[in-house]
């Protein structure tokens, strides 16, 4: 009870704290800038809207800092004014111009929204626009037209306006100097929000497009804007699965009103409606300073952090391109202290860290010439061991490649089992799909990427293979691939890997303990991913699998950056659903977006682990 009355006070004394806090941060705002509203003017005539807040000491000149979004730079009205600007309190309070603006074709800026808007190279006249020409007219604009400011400008954005961010980069204009991607949208068929390898990602983007999809005819304020779904059933697994199929789902709710909805009905492959939207290929000749930052335990971008910081690696070799990476939920570097995150403490602030070492010296120094700002090419934490680690590289180049193979009777080992005939055979059914969380949510929550296994475990359609215990730590860093050789009884399947840290049995629960957690056997997610075996040899053309037929399902889960320390043991899950993250496999090849309820399945499936048919992960050990 006395702990409990503890935790009660520290709860009300944070949050007394918060709004103090935000309320201070909001006389500063009032107090020390001045605000004002422009509709800009890009080369094809679409005017957008932008808020603008200049310091009212006028005895220097200050550097822009962008924030492009999607998301409305509310509030409107030159007399309302945010309560805090940039990240975080002390870049308000280190000085810049501070620019918001509503992207073409969202709330009060004019034109035609289009999600993820494909790149042109190569413009031809003043019509062909993209998000790289209106970033480049946005900043030319302020230039030349917002008096006391130095020449120089940035960009930031997390999640979309990361996007807008990267965007920024294509032939950027002269004036911009440093741009920051944090967790930002890439590949919306590959790894980020709403696909994985192919995967639908249901609810993220189910709940995303009933809001954020809704056509706007015309320039809205937020009080005009759309109304969030009241869902009939508040249990996540319960609704979705009770839809009976995501075509249900579209008809229920959507009727063909979302544009971007129907758009994903109409490619349920990689076709050049994707290929157009990602704009990793068009990361050439940049010039600015660049810091990519994201989080290991983002569920919606992490994926798009590591491919924006290697695609632009990759294509420009000189480039000033650095990576930051933290124990992280999504923006979680600067919307939590990152002292800890679910059941898992790291130690420290990691948050308060980075904003010190990293944000706020990576834009003083390059948009007003002040302090130091000598990072590392790659900044990691490493979870496990709870340390921050300079690398040279990322991937980093000191490591070794070792082999993690999955072994009769749950075993998971560097050996390769010498047996001719050995596997595991279960049974999935996709009308009682895995979860991929213990418990009932009605929202898709942020913890389930670093929480506890142990539910999923105890399942009989989920493999599990683990270690003895470590005689030492064991560091991975870099990319994870899993190396699964299978068969199925149905034509088509998904198959989820799961890098697991499992605490001994002596491990001490947390103090105080609200939750009543038992970390003696807590299996910690590391990293996980899904594939669609259809895809496994081509996204563009799907294949079905051969009933009954061995074959290989390859392919990479996003980096990991975790020590695994003496005494734990390393698990991998093996599973066919994780829901409702992904959408349902049928489990026989089709148009899934086409599917009825009838059409799902019971299929068994192996796993093999023999000397010819070896299924393996393969991990990156650090040195």
């Amino acid at each position: 009870m006395l702990h409990f009355k503890h935790l009660l006070l520290t709860i009300l004394f944070s949050y007394g704290m918060s709004v103090c806090a935000q309320n201070i941060d909001s006389i500063y705002v009032r107090e020390n800038y001045d605000k004002i509203e422009r509709s800009i003017p890009m080369r094809d005539g679409v005017k957008l809207f932008t808020a603008i807040y200049i310091p009212k000491d006028q005895t220097k000149k200050y550097p822009f800092l962008i924030n492009r979004t999607p998301y409305t730079v509310a509030p409107y009205g030159s007399d309302k004014f945010k309560t805090s600007l940039g990240n975080f309190p002390a870049m308000m309070r280190e000085g810049f111009i501070f620019v918001y603006q509503d992207v073409r074709g969202k709330w009060m800026s004019e034109g035609t929204f289009d999600d993820i808007r494909p790149q042109i190279a190569n413009k031809k006249s003043k019509k062909d626009i993209d998000e790289s020409s209106d970033t480049y007219d946005t900043i030319d604009w302020l230039v030349k037209n917002i008096k006391n400011n130095n020449g120089k400008a940035g960009i930031y954005g997390i999640s979309y306006p990361g996007f807008y961010s990267t965007a920024s980069l294509p032939g950027s204009h002269p004036a911009l100097k440093a741009v920051s991607p944090q967790a930002p949208v890439t590949d919306w068929f590959i790894g980020d929000d709403f696909h994985h390898n192919g995967v639908l990602f249901l609810m993220d983007a189910f709940s995303f497009m009933t809001t954020f999809g809704v056509p706007r005819p015309k320039p809205i304020t937020p009080d005009l804007g759309p109304k969030g779904l009241k869902f009939p059933v508040l249990d996540n697994y319960r609704f979705y699965l009770e839809s009976g199929s995501v075509k249900n789902l579209k008809d229920k709710y959507f009727a063909d009103s979302i544009r971007f909805w129907n758009n994903l009905f109409a490619h349920p492959n990689l076709d050049t409606f994707w290929k157009a939207r990602n704009i990793q290929q068009h990361l050439k000749n940049v010039k600015p300073a660049i810091m990519v930052v994201g989080g290991f335990f983002d569920a919606e971008d992490a994926y798009g952090t590591f491919a924006t910081y290697k695609s632009i690696e990759k294509q420009n070799p000189s480039a000033n391109n650095i990576l930051v990476m933290g124990p992280w939920y999504h923006g979680g570097w600067v919307r939590s202290t990152g002292a800890s995150f679910g059941d898992i403490a790291f130690g420290q602030p990691t948050s308060i860290q980075y904003q010190e070492r990293f944000e706020l010296p990576f834009f003083k120094y390059y948009l007003k010439g002040t302090g130091e700002f000598n990072p590392a090419e790659a900044n990691i934490f490493l979870t496990g061991s709870n340390e921050w680690k300079a690398f040279s590289s990322w991937p980093p180049k000191d490591t070794e490649q070792k082999t993690l193979y999955l072994q009769p009777n749950g075993k998971l080992g560097f050996d390769k089992i010498q047996r001719t005939d050995s596997w595991d055979e279960y049974v999935s059914d996709p009308n009682s799909p895995v979860p991929y969380q213990e418990g009932v949510q009605a929202k898709r929550t942020r913890e389930y990427m670093i929480d506890d296994q142990r539910f999923a475990a105890r399942r009989p359609d989920v493999r599990v293979y683990q270690t003895d215990s470590l005689t030492d730590d064991i560091t991975l860093t870099g990319p994870v691939l899993a190396n699964l050789i299978v068969s199925t009884t149905g034509t088509d399947a998904d198959y989820v890997v799961k890098l697991v840290d499992v605490y001994p049995e002596d491990a001490v629960s947390p103090t105080p303990n609200p939750k009543n957690i038992l970390m003696g056997g807590y299996q910690m997610l590391v990293r996980a991913e899904i594939m669609r075996g259809k895809y496994r040899n081509s996204f563009e053309t799907p294949e079905a699998m051969v009933p009954g037929m061995v074959t290989k399902i390859n392919y990479a889960l996003p980096d990991v950056a975790h020590t695994f320390k003496k005494g734990h043991k390393i698990m991998i899950q093996v599973q066919n659903s994780w829901f409702p993250l992904g959408d349902r496999n049928p489990q026989k090849f089709m148009d899934i977006y086409k599917a009825e309820p009838s059409d799902f399945q019971k299929a068994t499936h192996r796993i093999f682990h023999d000397v010819n048919n070896a299924s393996s992960i393969t991990v990156s050990v650090l040195k």
